[in-house]
């Protein structure tokens, strides 16, 4: 399991922040950090793609109020867990 580090931290905002589904990203830079806690501890516990996908399809829908569809939550859950497990052994993750 990797430890919590700020650097997947960072990382993980600056996906959240590409993908933006609301696209306020550019102004607002923490609007999505709600999914970071929740992302960060499922991926840690292995969850796959499936998992993640489901994961913000509900937050889509349910905390931002927003019809999923158009906004790939699926690809979204692909560059998340592909980033993942390109992390390095001590949670040092590269560049995506």
């Amino acid at each position: 399991m990797r430890p919590w580090n700020t650097s997947a931290e960072d990382d993980l905002r600056r996906l959240l922040n590409e993908w933006d589904p609301i696209g306020v990203a550019d102004d607002v830079q923490d609007e999505y950090d709600c999914m970071l806690a929740p992302l960060l501890q499922r991926l840690r516990s292995g969850a796959g793609r499936t998992e993640i996908g489901e994961f913000l399809r509900h937050e889509l829908e349910d905390h931002f109020g927003l019809d999923p569809l158009g906004l790939r939550p699926d690809a979204m859950a692909v560059r998340v867990v592909d980033w993942w497990k390109s992390a390095g052994p001590a949670g040092d993750v590269a560049s995506a």
